[in-house]
């Protein structure tokens, strides 16, 4: 979705013009993906059924305008530790991937049961970092998603804490819900949580706290209201859910975070009401491949690069060449993806490589016209081509 931002007033406040692009952007919504927290989904003895049977009613509603929704939900270790009679939660990962298995089908069993009543039919589908680091099954993910909204169904996405490991962990569902609206093309993000949006200070320690109605572009000021910014329940604090929003801001698709125990949330958001916490997307975003890219949770491995390489390119849009390498870490191959940082360590971006890890060990600093000499082959003089390349979120906010 591409928007054209007003501009602020000398006192940066919000006027009539921002609050009509809001309604315009939400007004034509037509993919809307919905994350729904621990703190929404959750309570101490087990699920919010009252909270799930609210969103369905909601759901069902909207979807008379022509809308069309995918939910990623939380709470299958919350409704496993009902089943079990379990005082605390689990701690140990076996613990909690146990614990899922046994709450999963409760959860989907719960969105299945209230979608029943409006006759719309609920789709589970369970995710890994693995599923969306591997570029066919990303698409094959993708087509599925894609075919069951065609048929009318309602996705529910979750991560798959069963079989999960921590190196293809997502993080936490704010970052999942980002990569499925990226996937699916979404029109629009919503994360309700138990914050109301994005705060310059705490509301719970701060009763006058300020809430921040619009943001196009994730600052240092920004990063700092977030820490600030306190949730509950869960993995995903507000950080989490301002990385989601930087993702998704670079994909060109807006953001809202807002409170999710309010009653009618969806429909007063759709109705044009100001609620919560807009992210306005760039201008200039990623589609295809490099969006995917972009997306990527694991790469195979990272290359720190000098900062002339740095320069050439985020400022000159260069491939990247062996001569700007200072070091290579991990065992990848040709044409895995790779991510590229400059010296202290900060992101610039992703790639797919055009030579094994081993081979760029060996014609790192070196020109391109070495490459063949000291490989005896050479298969490009770009380690990684400008068009298998996307810049991070962090760099394209600079």
């Amino acid at each position: 979705m591409k928007v054209a931002l007003p501009v602020k007033n000398k006192d940066n406040e919000v006027n009539q013009e921002w609050i009509s692009l809001r309604r315009k952007i939400v007004s034509e919504a037509r993919r809307i993906v919905i994350k729904l927290g621990s703190a929404i989904l959750t309570r101490e003895d087990g699920l919010n059924l009252v909270a799930i049977a609210r969103t369905c009613d909601q759901i069902a509603r909207l979807r008379e305008e022509g809308r069309e929704f995918i939910l990623v939900s939380s709470g299958a270790i919350s409704a496993g530790m009902r089943k079990l009679s379990m005082a605390r939660r689990p701690r140990s990962i076996t613990e909690k991937q146990a614990v899922a298995a046994i709450g999963q089908s409760s959860l989907i069993q719960a969105w299945e049961d209230q979608f029943d009543i409006y006759r719309i039919k609920a789709a589970q589908i369970l995710l890994t970092g693995d599923d969306l680091n591997n570029r066919r099954r990303y698409l094959n993910a993708r087509n599925t998603l894609n075919k069951l909204l065609s048929w009318g169904v309602v996705p529910v996405v979750n991560e798959n804490d069963t079989v999960v490991v921590e190196e293809i962990k997502f993080g936490d569902n704010d970052n999942l819900s980002a990569l499925i609206a990226g996937m699916v093309n979404a029109d629009l993000l919503i994360n309700l949580t138990d914050i109301e949006g994005l705060y310059e200070k705490d509301p719970h320690e701060d009763p006058n706290a300020c809430l921040l109605p619009f943001v196009t572009k994730i600052d240092s000021r920004i990063k700092r209201c977030a820490s600030k910014t306190c949730g509950l329940l869960g993995t995903g604090g507000m950080l989490s859910k301002i990385q989601a929003a930087q993702k998704c801001m670079a994909m060109g698709i807006p953001m809202i975070i807002a409170g999710g125990e309010l009653r009618d949330i969806l429909t007063n958001i759709f109705a044009g009401e100001q609620i919560g916490t807009i992210f306005l997307p760039q201008e200039t975003h990623y589609h295809g491949k490099k969006q995917w890219l972009l997306q990527l949770s694991n790469p195979k491995g990272r290359i720190f690069l000098d900062d002339g390489a740095v320069v050439a390119i985020v400022e000159r849009g260069k491939s990247l060449l062996p001569i700007g390498i200072t070091k290579v870490e991990g065992s990848f191959g040709v044409g895995d993806p790779v991510e590229c940082l400059s010296l202290d360590g900060k992101s610039v971006g992703t790639g797919l490589v055009n030579y094994r890890a081993s081979e760029i060990e060996k014609i790192k600093g070196k020109k391109s016209t070495e490459i063949e000499k000291i490989l005896g082959f050479k298969y490009s003089d770009e380690v990684i081509h400008r068009d298998n390349f996307a810049l991070s979120p962090e760099i394209m906010d600079l």
